[in-house]
């Protein structure tokens, strides 16, 4: 069974930092590209945060988050991190993680219709 769990979410005043986990099992983790979105408020269509590929992990980030998030992936412990700092009110939502078997040679996506597996999800909430 595939499966990716998230972790690490929380509340947490403006300005502080917060590191997201996603751990996977049932997949080929080394060969997978993986992704964060987050959606807020629910309903909205999901925004893309970051990604990282399986190649080398070249990495992606979205526009509202650069500068602030760094993914990283530990590949021994079929793992994906992402690391906030900064965190400002809009950043609140709900984090979801996913992954994807990407096609030889394509950068790794920031479209969530490319990724096909997804968690249940972790809450970030930022207070002002």
């Amino acid at each position: 069974q595939v499966q990716l769990v998230e972790s690490g979410g929380g509340l947490v005043q403006a300005g502080g930092s917060l590191r997201l986990s996603c751990t996977a099992s049932g997949l080929m983790f080394i060969r997978n590209n993986f992704g964060w979105f987050r959606q807020a408020p629910p309903g909205k269509e999901r925004e893309f945060v970051a990604a990282i590929n399986w190649n080398r992990g070249g990495v992606r980030y979205g526009d509202s988050v650069t500068g602030r998030v760094t993914i990283s992936r530990d590949d021994a412990e079929n793992t994906v991190y992402l690391q906030m700092i900064d965190l400002k009110p809009e950043d609140t939502g709900v984090y979801y993680c996913a992954a994807y078997r990407p096609p030889w040679g394509r950068p790794v996506a920031t479209d969530s219709k490319e990724y096909d597996v997804w968690g249940q999800g972790t809450q970030v909430t930022v207070s002002s």
